[in-house]
């Protein structure tokens, strides 16, 4: 470990792990695991219950597993996780998780940008790009891949899907189904991700099918089960369709609606 003691408060019971940097005037907590090859900058907290893997980097300022902002929390003992080669920059927070999920974990290769807020029981996947100030509430469940834009606030027990992106200055009140675009007040969908799609290596057969399916279920003026059954029927086979359709059927909050039924109101809701 690369560091000054006499200009910072590492806990001697923390576990450090090799060619570790940790930056003058940070606080490493005690319980508190980091892995091979971190760099932690300086006035960066980190607390009890964070489970930080390697090649990590952590911007000045952002605080790391503080308790959740949640009335209902009792202090029981729960973690933080944060995978391998994944950066936080500055000044994000993401706090530990509650009884319900007992973590908030965000996963590898990832990158959250300046004053991102991960709340307690989030669960991100891997890959995925959080710009600057988009803040998650409590239990948001993120898949990999997903790029969201700056400004975006997501609700609580809200799921975003892979692959999908959505645009600046949202509100995420619905779930977003995977590999689309998202954009406007209210949050509707726009159109497939195709140039993250391409840049995955999805072939054009793969990304066509795609375009199929969300055709019928958002600009068809169904309703969402009369749009499933539609897509049944179709027998498309695919990882995709699988992907789609497994969503959708195990939506708890509803998924976001197509553009047009932002006019006719057909689309999107639950029979």
């Amino acid at each position: 470990m690369n560091t000054d003691r006499s200009l910072q408060a590492v806990d001697p019971s923390a576990t450090i792990g090799k060619n570790v940097v940790i930056s003058p005037f940070s606080f490493i907590d005690k319980d508190v695991e980091i892995g091979d090859n971190c760099w932690i900058g300086p006035h960066v907290t980190i607390f009890s219950g964070a489970r930080i893997g390697n090649n990590v980097q952590i911007f000045p300022g952002a605080v790391i597993s503080a308790i959740p902002q949640d009335l209902k929390f009792q202090g029981e003992y729960t973690t933080t996780v944060i995978g391998d080669n994944t950066i936080v920059r500055e000044h994000v927070t993401i706090n530990r998780g509650t009884a319900q999920a007992n973590t908030t974990r965000v996963g590898s290769n990832c990158l959250l940008m300046a004053y991102v807020h991960v709340a307690h029981d989030c669960l991100l996947g891997n890959n995925i790009i959080l710009a600057n100030n988009v803040n998650l509430a409590g239990h948001v469940l993120i898949d990999d891949w997903a790029i969201i834009e700056g400004q975006v606030g997501v609700q609580q027990f809200t799921r975003i899907g892979a692959h999908s992106f959505i645009a600046g200055g949202s509100l995420v009140r619905k779930d977003v189904p995977p590999f689309v675009r998202a954009a406007r007040e209210p949050l509707v969908y726009i159109g497939v991700n195709v140039v993250g799609l391409r840049r995955r290596d999805f072939s054009a057969e793969q990304i066509n099918h795609i375009h199929d399916l969300y055709r019928v279920i958002f600009q068809k003026g169904y309703s969402l089960s009369k749009a499933m059954e539609v897509v049944d029927a179709m027998n498309i086979e695919s990882e995709e369709t699988d992907t789609i359709m497994s969503f959708i059927k195990n939506t708890k909050g509803g998924i976001i609606r197509g553009f047009q039924s932002n006019v006719n109101g057909a689309n999107g809701h639950e029979d």
